[in-house]
């Protein structure tokens, strides 16, 4: 056995650091030999020292001053006490040296490991991500009957986790069971829960909670988390109900959880709830909400949050995070400008302010103001991440501003040392698409060194609407069905292509696809929000609202003075083969003509009408709406799945480039 003694004894005492040596007893820091002791007070003379060598390794800072107390350690003998060389392999791991390098050869020396230690050993294994490593460790200990505690078991699941291995995860269970004497050891259950969540076995993760006879929290939560990531918000809110005390945690994985799945009002709802209770909260609740809130889109639920930021002393001007998410929502709902002012008073900025104020600027149209935020946050030294150049790349997209992209394109590697991703692929397809680079725009999807996904292809299939390219469409579509075969938007998409290059033929193909594959078109919807701060809903073709009547009327006399000025309905918008009359019908009732006949109904002439739409804007309520911006000298804002319109005076933002 090779002993490491011999690589510090012969370190002098005056080389351990004061903070150090003050720990250790008197007759420690003296040369000169100790006179008889008995052997009870040595034991505690012996346990002591125990003490004083673990208060010393948790002041260690610094590989040479684990060394350093490490040399004590061998000097007093000490290298066959697990309890101190426990702490001294713990101290390692948290300092991240390599297990093998050191820590290995620590635990080599000693000849009867203790469960602690060897729990120890794994769990540096296991955080370092060295997986196999672990479980050969585990194996050596079972081998030595060394029996395993409840730590040795959750750094293993936990590893599991890291790993994505469920099959080593249950055989892991398995010697839970072997063993014996874990069934009830809820600490342990409760890791096993959450490994199984984590890789996606829910239901070993429920069966695992239902055979619990007893429950924490812990148990409770991490299982409402697990139906919340599945996006089961019913078994999730079921479960949440069923919990005895309900904490800030649980209340908050239900709030961010109804975010996270597109249920805003859901999200709310909870979040008035956890207030009424009395429920503390915290920064990661606040921001679930406020992501609900950009969700909506609506003034009324913004200043309704940042008001109870404010409150709760979580003001943007403090608190980074919640300052990012604020601009975020605000972005979202409209008002850049409100955006700019959260942005603006916070006195910390990081790359995620940063990056939430660009993408911000890009979805509203303003590129230069996109650009000049990237450089000035270069330029103080704040070092761009994967979604500032997303936020950068999509403002040179929605802008044709074609060169600038590709620069920056290719500076994320050579200047920033970030490998473009699938996501940046996108974007760039997307800027060379809407430019009408098509050709290009293809060549690149099918030349890129990562495998193209749906965003990429579907991007490409979006600029052939734009330029009726239907032969590189079909080619995008193609990809598009086999990676994402039931999004009927792809369908559609390509139908509309065919039609306005009148390939008729190709369109009843598709749409016998749509068919087969028990497709349904969702229908077009649009909703804003009223004087009173209520959210209307329009849906296209839907009559049934209770002011029809006065919003046909409005959508007349609109479409009369604006063929005054030269408008003319785009029946290439709609791709049925009917007649023109039955075209021009189905265009006015798309459902941001209703809703923004609607809010020229209601809303007043000093405040802009904000009108939020679930699927792209069609062509010709762009051309409607710009128009009517301009004899009725309203500001009009449209938010559609892909960027915001600013109408006013017969102009948009976009300068009819989306």
């Amino acid at each position: 056995m090779v002993h490491l003694s011999h690589k510090f004894s012969t370190i002098p005492i005056n080389f351990i650091p004061k903070q150090f040596s003050k720990h250790l007893p008197q007759q420690i820091q003296s040369q000169t030999t100790p006179p008889f002791i008995p052997f009870s007070q040595r034991q505690n003379q012996r346990s002591l020292l125990e003490s004083q060598l673990i208060s010393a390794l948790n002041c260690c800072t610094s590989l040479t001053q684990i060394q350093q107390i490490h040399a004590r350690i061998l000097r007093k003998r000490f290298e066959q006490c697990c309890y101190v060389l426990t702490k001294l392999i713990r101290i390692l791991t948290k300092m991240e040296i390599p297990m093998d390098t050191y820590a290995k050869l620590v635990f080599n020396q000693v000849e009867n490991p203790n469960p602690f230690l060897c729990t120890a050993l794994i769990r540096g294994y296991c955080l370092q991500g060295l997986v196999k490593e672990s479980v050969f460790v585990y194996s050596e200990m079972r081998k030595k009957s060394v029996l395993p505690i409840s730590f040795t078991f959750s750094a293993l699941f936990k590893a599991c986790g890291v790993v994505n291995d469920v099959d080593l995860g249950r055989q892991i269970h398995g010697q839970t069971i072997l063993i014996g004497g874990f069934g009830f050891d809820l600490f342990v259950k409760n890791s096993l829960i959450e490994m199984y969540v984590k890789l996606g076995f829910l239901g070993c993760g429920r069966k695992v909670f239902d055979e619990l006879p007893e429950r924490d929290l812990i148990s409770w939560t991490e299982l409402i988390v697990g139906y919340v990531k599945a996006g089961d918000m019913e078994s999730a809110g079921e479960l949440f109900s069923e919990l005895p005390k309900k904490d800030m945690v649980a209340w908050t994985a239900m709030v961010t959880g109804y975010a996270q799945n597109a249920k805003p009002r859901e999200a709310l709802e909870f979040f008035e709830r956890m207030l009424n209770e009395g429920v503390e909260t915290d920064e990661v609740t606040l921001v679930g909400v406020i992501s609900a809130c950009a969700q909506l889109g609506a003034a009324k639920y913004a200043n309704w949050i940042r008001d109870i930021v404010e409150n709760l002393g979580f003001s943007p001007t403090r608190c980074v995070v919640v300052g990012s998410a604020l601009i975020d929502m605000y972005s979202k709902c409209g008002s850049v400008e409100d955006a700019y002012k959260a942005f603006k008073v916070m006195e910390e900025k990081n790359v995620f302010s940063y990056s939430s104020m660009i993408a911000g600027f890009a979805m509203h149209g303003y590129a230069y103001a996109a650009l000049e935020l990237f450089h000035e946050m270069v330029k103080i030294g704040i070092k761009p991440n994967k979604v500032t150049f997303i936020g950068v790349l999509t403002a040179c997209s929605h802008s044709r501003m074609v060169e600038q992209g590709r620069q920056i394109f290719e500076s994320m590697e050579e200047k920033f040392g970030i490998s473009p991703g699938v996501d940046h692929y996108s974007c760039m397809v997307d800027l060379l698409g809407r430019a009408g680079c098509l050709e290009e725009a293809l060549n690149l999807a099918e030349t890129m060194p990562l495998e193209p996904n749906g965003g990429v292809w579907g991007a490409l299939l979006g600029a052939c609407r734009t330029y009726s390219n239907p032969d590189i469409a079909q080619i995008a579509a193609n990809h598009l069905f086999e990676l994402e075969p039931n999004a009927i938007g792809n369908y559609i998409l390509l139908s509309n292509i065919y039609a306005s290059a009148g390939r008729w033929n190709d369109v009843l193909m598709v749409r016998k696809m749509m068919r087969e594959k028990g497709l349904r078109k969702n229908p077009g919807c649009s909703w804003l929000e009223t004087k009173k701060g209520v959210i209307q809903e329009f849906f296209a073709g839907d009559m049934s609202h209770p002011r029809y009547g006065e919003m046909k009327q409005v959508l007349e006399d609109l479409l009369n003075r604006l063929k005054a000025i030269g408008y003319q309905p785009n029946m290439n918008s709609i791709a049925y083969d009917v007649s023109d009359e039955e075209k021009r019908r189905i265009l006015i009732t798309h459902s941001e003509k209703l809703a923004l006949a609607f809010g020229l109904l209601d809303i007043n002439a000093d405040f802009p009408i904000r009108i939020m739409k679930n699927i792209r804007m069609c062509e010709d309520c762009h051309s409607f709406i710009c128009g009517v911006s301009q004899i009725t000298r309203r500001v009009i804002i449209v938010r559609d799945n892909l960027r915001f319109h600013h109408f006013h005076d017969g102009k948009c933002s976009c300068g009819n480039f989306w």
